[in-house]
Parts: C-alpha cells; sequence; structure tokens
C-alpha cells in the first residue's frame, strides 16, 4: 500500500492547509481519492460513487465542512443515493460513517464539520491546528502529544477510547494579517 503524507509546500513540512502561496489543491483532491480507492479495495470495502463524491467534497478544500452543507452541494449537483433518490441526510450521514470508519475522513469535534485525512493509510490520532479565522484546518500526528496523553490516562487508570486533539489559533497568513491589522491601529 502507498503510503500518503500530507501535501507539504516546504522542508519544515507546513501542513497543505496553511502552505503560503499557491498551493495545487486539486492534487490533494487527486492523491485522496486515489488512495481511497487502494485503501478500500484493501479492505475489500465498497467505495460507492455516491461516498466517492462525499470524500471529494470534504477534500475539495482544507476547511471542515459539516454534512448538511455537503448535502446541499449533493443536491446542487443533482446527485442521488445507489437507489435513485434525491441526497437526503441519512444517506450523506451513512457516506460519512463509512468514510470515518475507514480514516479517510475525521470528524472535527468541536465544529461538527469533516475534514480530509492526508494520511488514511497509516494509524492514527487526530490532532488538529484549527484557524479561527479562515477555517482552514491542518492536520499534525505528533507521536509526543500521543505518548503523552496516554501516559498520563495509564498513571490515572483511564482507559482511552478515541483521542482527538483541537487547537484553535490563527494560521500564518491570518496570523499576519492580524499582526499586520495591530501594527496599523497604533
Amino acid at each position: 500500500m502507498t503510503e500518503t503524507k500530507p501535501t507539504t509546500s516546504n522542508a519544515a513540512g507546513v501542513p497543505a492547509a496553511f502552505a503560503p502561496g499557491r498551493h495545487d489543491h486539486t492534487h490533494c483532491v487527486d492523491q485522496a481519492l486515489s488512495a481511497a480507492e487502494e485503501i478500500c479495495a484493501g479492505r475489500n470495502a465498497r467505495l460507492t460513487p455516491l461516498r466517492r463524491q462525499v470524500l471529494e467534497l470534504v477534500w475539495r478544500s482544507h476547511e471542515p465542512i459539516g454534512a448538511y452543507d455537503v448535502l446541499a452541494k449533493l443536491q446542487r449537483d443533482g446527485t442521488s443515493s445507489e437507489d435513485g433518490r434525491p441526497a437526503a441526510p441519512p444517506t450523506v450521514y451513512r457516506a460519512l460513517d463509512f468514510l470515518l470508519k475507514h480514516q479517510l475522513v475525521h470528524r472535527i469535534e468541536s465544529m461538527n464539520a469533516y475534514v480530509g485525512c492526508p494520511h488514511p493509510d497509516s494509524e492514527h490520532n487526530g490532532q488538529f491546528l484549527i484557524c479561527r479565522e479562515c477555517g482552514n484546518a491542518a492536520e499534525i500526528d505528533d507521536p509526543a502529544i500521543r505518548h503523552a496523553i496516554g501516559a498520563h490516562a495509564r498513571k490515572i487508570g483511564f482507559t482511552i477510547e478515541r483521542i482527538t486533539v483541537e487547537v484553535s489559533g490563527l494560521c500564518p497568513k491570518c496570523g499576519a494579517k492580524s499582526r499586520k491589522a495591530d501594527g496599523d491601529a497604533d
């Protein structure tokens, strides 16, 4: 299985969502769809046309998207469920549940929204940096964070079932705008 890594723009490994300058987002979408096809084939899981389209919609930007926004886009595109009926909330939620189960997307709990997973073929926990200004989210996977949480949980006898770390702040672009505006206010 091919390992899929987050698209980065520099040697420092800046996640694509926060990459400076121009970013070929079409490449992110194509890479995510290709990885999904490979992963699903390897697991004998059906990546139906609807599931594939939901995944593509989630990946169209690095900004988390809610289920009802996915539904609205599917309806606008005239997409129907496997039985030919117009897409409905249960259809979208089933597709998102499938994508979550196979780690093709993550749920951003604080936003009740979904974002594409840049490395679905590796076991990991979601650690997200979420820009409060532009809404973009970047996934990081730092073993030290995972280890620290696990060690503290074991220390107090807590059994971890799922870990999601969400950090709110400003991405480099929005942070620079904010600092410039603060400088202009002086």
